[in-house]
């Protein structure tokens, strides 16, 4: 089935919480592709009686929308909001440093869920709960879809604000995703402490710079 017409649904809350399982989180990450900023997670648990309608996968929504929804959420859900730093993904690797930020996230909700719905296919590393990866979560389940939303409402953020201290790559309509303005700024102007070394068009840049000044 065509991603955009699937809608997320309560399914997968609703077995886990027929088998005793009360507090389900649903748990997203948002910036694996930028190269520049921190990766961010968010942890949601919803309270059945109060879903807001029209959770979907945060791409499929727009700004407002999103904004919109992620507000209700703070008032109607627990939700939680954790990052993994440019250092981190530097010294972890992208995946490590994402499934960090989620395990942040998780430990960040009031109190530890009984089951967790993970974006994905693989269960972060030392995550010590029940919990179980849904590829293509943020399309299928409610959960995921609402923590989808708040992290990219809040990586966007912090991308507008990064762009104030570091003008002239675009951040702030961008989100540091390697976008042709992002990247002749970056020929221009060099990499910030923002910027991911280890990301291809980075290093091989500093790369490029190293050989031209020899």
């Amino acid at each position: 089935m065509d991603q955009k017409l699937m809608k997320p649904d309560f399914k997968m809350e609703e077995a886990a919480i027929s088998a005793g399982l009360l507090r389900v989180a649903g748990v997203d990450e948002v910036g694996r592709g930028p190269l520049a900023g921190p990766v961010t997670a968010a942890a949601v648990v919803l309270d059945p009686a109060c879903i807001p309608e029209g959770l979907n996968d945060s791409k499929q929504l727009s700004i407002k929308k999103r904004a919109y929804l992620a507000d209700l959420l703070m008032d109607c859900g627990e939700v939680s909001i954790a990052h993994a730093t440019v250092e981190e993904i530097e010294l972890h690797n992208i995946l490590r440093a994402s499934h960090l930020a989620m395990r942040r996230a998780l430990a960040g909700l009031p109190q530890p869920p009984d089951h967790v719905l993970i974006d994905g296919s693989m269960i972060p590393h030392g995550l010590n709960l029940s919990a179980e990866p849904v590829v293509k979560g943020d399309t299928r389940c409610l959960s995921i879809s609402a923590a989808s939303i708040v992290a990219k409402i809040c990586r966007d953020k912090l991308m507008v604000d990064l762009a104030q201290q570091h003008p002239g790559y675009g951040w702030e309509t961008n989100m540091g995703y390697g976008s042709k303005s992002h990247m002749l700024a970056l020929q221009k102007l060099g990499p910030t402490p923002q910027h991911r070394r280890t990301f291809k068009p980075v290093h091989n840049m500093l790369y490029q710079d190293k050989n031209t000044k020899r």
